[in-house]
């Protein structure tokens, strides 16, 4: 096969940016290893969160205040493009539009939640305080001391939503190869050469990686910028009338303001989902998610003894600095890494300014500057790393 872009990777960055190249003309070929959505996209909490890790001040901090604004700018329209992408392409997802709230689990941690509504508000973005009773309310447990919602967000059935970013792209003529795993990447005299498990060849001017936590040595130290950290979720029953009308009675969204956070959501089922950060390792027993269901009935203990009826796990790509990071180590090779688990809106968003990218080849059409592959430094005691973090930020949240 030979075409304009092979896009490696079939989640939420690969297909958007597939999509969005297809859109502007251009032929693509995405090759998955596994099945659409197998990996962190089909597994994801499928909440729709605008933004990054860092608010609009820290932004300005980052990069100076005019390319700062630019950022959170860029940062807060994420959660806008998932939905846009939903109604143009009629995606059945399960979609939600009802907000995603940040409640505080202490008083010593409200004042930073209520700032960083200050900071959207001041951008115009639709966001309000809730005092403590307000997010009982909204909520249906009196566990947190308050907060605030960004109505921008919402929610998707993330593996549904992945399959139906697939089906637009293949409507606009991208070609999808799914049991493909890339092994190689070598120059050609069209550009580049993407070589598989299956004895097939991509030829392509131009080559986009969006492998992210499932990156599997298919270029030099690039496994080296990340900590692929293990989420985990939980799925109770579908809840009883009662407790139907009690718990996330307004479909919205949540995800706390601890270190190691919980987050939450209702399915189009009834079921309440819990998730939060998992053991380095990959699960093995229902034990190993014991820690997210002590998490679900300290939020939620009117649903402590609720049956829980789906466990699952898949890891997402952590970056050193928590920012998305895109690589070029050659020209017409882009790498995209980390989502800090914000990549459903993320994600989507970033296919749309690396296909403009492609196409314009003018760095401005990107969110953030291009960076060169850099190591997490000692990086092969990353089991050791993530353990030692996770215990010391267990303990902050705590005391805090």
């Amino acid at each position: 096969m030979t075409v304009d872009v092979a896009v490696i990777g079939g989640g939420f960055a690969g297909l958007s940016t597939a999509l969005h190249l297809v859109e502007a003309g251009r032929s693509v070929q995405v090759v998955e290893a596994g099945d659409i959505g197998w990996g962190a996209s089909g597994r994801s909490g499928g909440q729709v969160i605008p933004g990054i890790k860092y608010d609009p001040d820290d932004l300005r901090k980052m990069f100076g205040w005019e390319a700062g604004a630019k950022a959170a700018e860029n940062f807060g329209s994420t959660a806008a493009k998932v939905f846009e992408l939903i109604d143009r392409y009629g995606i059945d997802c399960d979609d939600t539009r009802s907000g995603w709230a940040q409640p505080a689990h202490s008083k010593a941690a409200l004042p930073a939640a209520l700032d960083r509504c200050r900071q959207w508000k001041a951008l115009g973005a639709d966001v309000a305080e809730l005092t403590k009773a307000e997010m009982a309310d909204l909520l249906g447990t009196d566990s947190y001391e308050g907060g605030w919602i960004d109505r921008r967000g919402g929610s998707v059935q993330p593996l549904s939503y992945t399959r139906g970013l697939a089906r637009a792209a293949l409507s606009k003529g991208a070609f999808v190869a799914t049991h493909t795993a890339a092994t190689g990447l070598s120059r050609s005299a069209s550009g580049w050469t993407v070589s598989t498990n299956r004895g097939s060849r991509v030829n392509a001017r131009d080559v986009v990686v969006c492998t992210n936590a499932y990156s599997k040595q298919l270029w030099p130290k690039l496994e080296q910028t990340i900590i692929a950290a293990n989420s985990f979720q939980v799925a109770t029953r579908p809840l009883s009338a009662n407790l139907d009308r009690m718990v996330l009675k307004n479909q919205v969204v949540a995800s706390d303001t601890r270190r190691l956070l919980s987050y939450f959501r209702r399915d189009r089922d009834g079921r309440f989902l819990m998730g939060g950060r998992g053991t380095f390792a990959n699960p093995t027993t229902d034990g190993d998610f014991a820690h997210v269901e002590r998490m679900l009935a300290r939020a939620y203990p009117v649903l402590a003894n609720q049956p829980i009826e789906f466990r699952w796990g898949g890891r997402v790509a952590i970056t050193q600095d928590f920012l998305p990071h895109l690589h070029e180590p050659e020209k017409g090779l882009l790498f995209l890494v980390g989502c800090q688990g914000r990549g459903v809106a993320l994600q989507s968003k970033m296919g749309e300014w690396i296909a403009d990218y492609l196409v314009s080849e003018n760095p401005a059409a990107l969110p953030l500057p291009v960076t060169d592959i850099t190591p997490i430094p000692f990086h092969g005691l990353r089991r050791l790393y993530v353990s030692a973090t996770l215990a010391y930020y267990k303990m902050l949240d705590l005391v805090r």
